[in-house]
C-alpha cells in the first residue's frame, strides 16, 4: 500500500476547527487514504473501521460514513442542531466519504464546525462540490482543502526507488497510475479495471447532478479530446464535429474538469502582440482512461502519440507534485504565430519558469525561445527528456 503524499499535511490541519475536504475522482483512494486516517488515531484495526458504514453506533469516537448510502445520507439531509448533536454523538473524528451526495452538504458542515468545534470532519468528495451543493461560500475560512490523484512519482519513489519508476515508464504511460490500476499485474486484469472505472463512474456524478442527457455526446467529446492531446482545442471545431453548440462544448469541458476527468491549460501572455492569448490545450488525469478511449495500449515503439502521452505525463506528474506539496504556482502553456511554444510555464514570484517536454533522450544542448527570454526577464526555460525526468518530477534539480 503506497501512503500518500498529502495525508501528512492533512494531519498537520486535524483538530484545529476546520473541515477537511478531499477532492478526488472516483477510485484514486480517497477512502484507503481516510481510513489509514482513521486507523492512525483510533488505534483500531481496520476490519472494525470499514463497519462504521451506518450510524448505528453513535458511542464510537472514531467513525466512517459513506454517503452513497441512502440511510446516510436521510439522517445526515438536516440543518437541526440538535439532530445533529444526536447523530455525532460522542464523536470526536468523523469522516462524511461522498460527501457531495448530502443535500445542502456546505450548510451542514457550516453548523456542525461552528457549533461543535471540538469534531473534527473529514469530508470527501468526487467530483467538484459545486456540481452539486454550494460549498465554497458557507465554508468560507472554516476548511482547508486538498485534491487525491492516481498515484504520483514522488509516492511510488518514496516506496521503492527511482529505478522502479524507469522500468515502469512504459506502463505508466499506457495504463495510467490509478492504484488497483498500477498493482494489477496482469495486462489483462489492468484492462479490465481501467475498463470498469470509465464505463461506472467516469460520468455519474455528471449525469446525475447536471442533468446531462447524452453520455454518448461525453464520450464523443473525450474521444475527440484524447485524439487532440498535446494540441490547442477548438470549440467551434469540437462543436461541429459532435454536432453541438459551442457553448455545450464549453459546459461540458467544465463539467468534465469539475469531475477530474480532464484539465486544461490556457496560453500565458503578457500582451506580446506575437503571443496567443485565448488558446487553450486539454490534458487527462490519468493516461490509462485517455487510451481507453481510443481502445489504444499499443507499446510506445508502435505509437504514434507517445510524444502526446509524454507531456501529458510530465505535466500531470509536476501538477501532483506542486498539489501534493503545497506548491502554488500558475501554470501555462506559451506559443507565438511564428510557432515559438514552450509546453509548461510555472509563474511563481514574479519569476517565469519554461519546460519543453521531449520524449527523446538529450542530444543536444536546448535552446530556449529567444522571443521569451528577450520580453520576460528574470525568466528561464529547459528541455525536460527521459535523462532528467526523474529530479523534475521530484524537484530535486
Amino acid at each position: 500500500m503506497y501512503k500518500r503524499t498529502i495525508q501528512d499535511h492533512i494531519e498537520q490541519w486535524l483538530f484545529k476547527g476546520k473541515v477537511i475536504v478531499i477532492y478526488g475522482a472516483r477510485r484514486v483512494g480517497k477512502t484507503t487514504l481516510v481510513n489509514q486516517i482513521l486507523k492512525k488515531y483510533a488505534g483500531q484495526d481496520i476490519d472494525f473501521l470499514e463497519k462504521q458504514i451506518t450510524l448505528s453506533d453513535p458511542k464510537s469516537e472514531y467513525r466512517y460514513l459513506n454517503c452513497d448510502y441512502i440511510t446516510v445520507r436521510q439522517l445526515l439531509e438536516t440543518e437541526n442542531e440538535h439532530q445533529l448533536k444526536q447523530i455525532l454523538g460522542n464523536t470526536k473524528l468523523i469522516v462524511l466519504d461522498e460527501a457531495q451526495r448530502i443535500e445542502n452538504i456546505g450548510l451542514i458542515l457550516k453548523i456542525i464546525v461552528d457549533t461543535f468545534p471540538d469534531v473534527q470532519v473529514i469530508a470527501t468528495g468526487s467530483s467538484s462540490f459545486s456540481l452539486s451543493n454550494k460549498i465554497t461560500e458557507p465554508l468560507t475560512g472554516r476548511a482547508i482543502h486538498y485534491m487525491l490523484y492516481p498515484l504520483s512519482v514522488q509516492e511510488i519513489i518514496n516506496t521503492h526507488d527511482p529505478l522502479y519508476i524507469e522500468s515502469n515508464l512504459n506502463r505508466l504511460l499506457r495504463f495510467g497510475s490509478y492504484p488497483e490500476v498500477f498493482t494489477t499485474k496482469t495486462e489483462t486484469q489492468t484492462r479490465e479495471i481501467l475498463e470498469s472505472i470509465a464505463s461506472n463512474y467516469l460520468y455519474k456524478d455528471i449525469l446525475e447532478f447536471e442533468n446531462v442527457k447524452s453520455s454518448k455526446i461525453l464520450y464523443n467529446l473525450l474521444q475527440l479530446l484524447a485524439l487532440q492531446l498535446g494540441n490547442e482545442v477548438s470549440f467551434q471545431e469540437l462543436a461541429k464535429s459532435l454536432g453541438i453548440n459551442h457553448l455545450t462544448v464549453k459546459r461540458y469541458i467544465d463539467l468534465l474538469e469539475k469531475c477530474f476527468v480532464i484539465f486544461s491549460l490556457n496560453a500565458f501572455s503578457r500582451n506580446y502582440r506575437k503571443e496567443i492569448s485565448k488558446s487553450v490545450k486539454v490534458y487527462f488525469y490519468d493516461a490509462g482512461i485517455r487510451n481507453m478511449l481510443i481502445q489504444n495500449f499499443n507499446p510506445l515503439n508502435l505509437r504514434s502519440d507517445t510524444g502526446g502521452l509524454w507531456e501529458n505525463f510530465c505535466i500531470l506528474e509536476r501538477f501532483k507534485y506542486n498539489q501534493n506539496n503545497r506548491r502554488f504556482v500558475n501554470s501555462y502553456f506559451w506559443r507565438t504565430y511564428d510557432q515559438q511554444e514552450i509546453d509548461l510555464i510555472e509563474e511563481e514570484g514574479g519569476k517565469l519558469t519554461g519546460y519543453e517536454f521531449k520524449w527523446g533522450e538529450s542530444r543536444r544542448v536546448y535552446t530556449p525561445p529567444k522571443a521569451f527570454l528577450k520580453h520576460y526577464e528574470n525568466s528561464s526555460a529547459s528541455r525536460i527528456d527521459r535523462d532528467n525526468y526523474i529530479s523534475f518530477l521530484i524537484n530535486t534539480e
